[in-house]
């Protein structure tokens, strides 16, 4: 199956001059969404991670679906405010500011092993702040995986020495 051609490319969105990648067509397609899942499991042996780990919001739509296959939690990462119980906060760079992710403070155990999965890596950002956030719960990154990487903005670089596994390179 060729994932390339479930994903729609939106030109000029959010804003002029960006080729925005659209993941919708992806997530409607049931036998598409089932291949993603189990192409980005396949890459881990279960016995390597402890939970998948996915931030909001289309982190959740993959790290589910993924976690669930490998036989494992599930732990969200949150915009602040959003997490009911007491929270670790870590902030990051956008292109125009900053923005900040929360994680629950008891949500990895230390010595953990945690499986970064989310939609799209572009320059690296959101995920470094994850990565940040399993740190401060004294969790062990043993990967990060991607359905698309953006690789011109190099955010592979960003996260190393972290293992970076993507489906769709653009």
């Amino acid at each position: 199956m060729h994932l390339e051609d479930y994903i729609r490319n939106i030109p000029d969105f959010p804003k002029p001059g960006i080729q925005f990648k659209d993941i919708t067509p992806l997530l409607r397609d049931p036998e598409a969404l089932a291949h993603t899942y189990r192409a980005i499991a396949n890459q881990y042996d279960e016995s390597e991670v402890d939970l998948v780990l996915g931030a909001e919001s289309r982190g959740f739509l993959f790290g589910v679906g993924v976690a669930l296959l490998l036989g494992k939690g599930f732990v969200p990462i949150r915009k602040p405010g959003k997490l009911p119980a007491a929270t670790h906060k870590q902030s990051y760079e956008l292109e125009y500011g900053t923005d900040s992710l929360e994680i629950h403070q008891d949500a990895i155990r230390p010595g953990q092993r945690v499986l970064l999965v989310d939609d799209l890596l572009a320059t690296g950002g959101t995920a470094q702040a994850a990565i940040e956030l399993v740190k401060k719960c004294d969790g062990i990154i043993v990967g990060c995986a991607f359905v698309i990487e953006l690789s011109a903005l190099q955010g592979r670089q960003a996260l190393s020495p972290y293992p970076v596994h993507s489906l769709i390179k653009y």
